[in-house]
């Protein structure tokens, strides 16, 4: 909203200093300040607030070390992040911009699947909160939104011939050639490899011609793929304390390299990569959530004060796969979030052989002392503060190797 005043300021009234929000480095900037002091400060009126409301965590029992200590902590701590990143996003993003309406719509959609989920678990008493089967259909139902809105839509559009577009006309002047026209695609982008453009619609390449009118049959069942795989995997990291707030910042952080990049006709010439128009917008929204993040950290690190429930851990799973598929780096998934996919992977391995030992054996049999993963640690004695700290030095470790991308190929 405040973007908007200051452009009427700017090229209207001409106030001096207010056309400083046209810039995107700027807003994001006070996106990330505003999170933070938003998640920080009125942070702990929400916990006291979910406290007086005896939203307490019901802790099963596991058999680790310090699990009853965590009974009765406020969960539904997911709310700090949504306020902490909407608010910032009304104030200084672009609202018409189709990729923060698809963000914002997103925050909302996977943040009421989990609300719906800790509330009955909560209030209704029931362990298994909401049924696995409509998170499904929710999680199901945002891809389709997503998924229709990047296919149809006629404000996502792409260029992928940066490479011949020369950014140095000579030592002393900077140019850049005008942009051919941009295009409807369903391409995406390989890593590591040199000319790492793949277009979904090739795919029905036999079918013959005309086959690209179809691409969507392919495109929107990967987007409802992408965004439950996402989803539940961040759900899954959600179980000790700041495990799934700061390896999903890690990630989050990367991502808005990402974004700017591509949203930039200048940086994207350079890196030779996809050129996004509009989705640098997408900046100012990933500030706002890694602040969020961040200062929910504060509350939610060893020993937590807060636990983030479905509300949180639904929102950024489905926050991440949308941002990666909006900027073109599905297919960085695995690597980006890759601890995300380690600790899904794990609880599919235990249950997968167990099955299958159960039945060969007559006696099911564990890969895994506990799954997900980091349970598995904890089973083992390590304290949990020492498991978080190694999964965000490994989340660093694989964010960085994501970034390098860009250029190694």
């Amino acid at each position: 909203m405040l973007y908007y005043l200051f452009q009427y300021l700017d090229k209207v009234m001409d106030v001096p200093g207010t056309g400083v929000f046209q810039y995107i480095t700027f807003r994001s900037a006070l996106a990330l300040m505003l999170s933070l002091l938003l998640s920080t400060i009125y942070g702990k009126r929400i916990i006291g607030f979910l406290s007086r409301q005896q939203v307490g965590e019901t802790v099963r029992e596991l058999g680790l070390a310090g699990q009853n200590e965590k009974a009765g902590t406020p969960t539904m701590g997911g709310i700090i992040i949504i306020f902490a990143t909407l608010i910032p996003v009304l104030l200084f993003a672009k609202l018409h911009n189709i990729y923060i309406i698809l963000l914002i719509v997103t925050t909302l959609w996977m943040g009421t699947i989990g609300f719906i989920d800790d509330y009955i678990k909560i209030f209704k008493k029931d362990k298994q909160g909401l049924k696995g089967i409509f998170k499904v259909f929710g999680q199901v139902g945002l891809g389709l939104i997503v998924g229709s809105v990047l296919y149809f839509s006629p404000a996502v559009t792409v260029r992928t011939d940066t490479g011949s577009s020369d950014i140095f006309k000579n030592a002393t002047e900077t140019v850049v050639k005008q942009a051919s026209q941009e295009e409807k695609s369903t391409a995406t982008t390989i890593p590591f490899f040199k000319n790492n453009e793949f277009d979904y619609a090739e795919i029905l390449a036999w079918t013959g011609d005309g086959y690209e009118k179809w691409a969507w049959l392919i495109f929107i069942p990967i987007v409802i793929f992408i965004i439950t795989a996402v989803s539940n995997g961040a759900n899954l990291t959600d179980g000790i304390d700041g495990l799934a707030a700061g390896t999903s910042a890690v990630s989050v952080f990367a991502l808005a390299i990402f974004t700017f990049v591509s949203g930039n006709i200048i940086f994207s010439n350079y890196l030779n990569i996809m050129y996004i128009p509009n989705s640098g917008e997408m900046t100012v929204f990933i500030s706002a959530f890694l602040g969020a993040l961040i200062g929910f950290l504060w509350y939610n690190s060893y020993p937590a004060s807060v636990f983030m429930g479905d509300t949180g851990s639904l929102t950024i799973g489905g926050i991440i796969a949308v941002l990666a598929i909006a900027v073109r780096k599905e297919m960085l998934i695995p690597l980006l979030c890759g601890i995300f996919l380690v600790e899904n992977f794990s609880v599919v391995l235990q249950v997968s052989y167990f099955k299958y030992t159960k039945k060969r054996f007559g006696e099911g049999r564990r890969i895994f002392l506990m799954s997900p993963l980091h349970h598995h640690y904890q089973k083992k004695g390590y304290h949990e503060s020492k498991i978080v700290t190694r999964f965000w030095i490994v989340a660093i470790m694989l964010a960085i190797l994501s970034i390098v991308t860009l250029k190694l190929r």
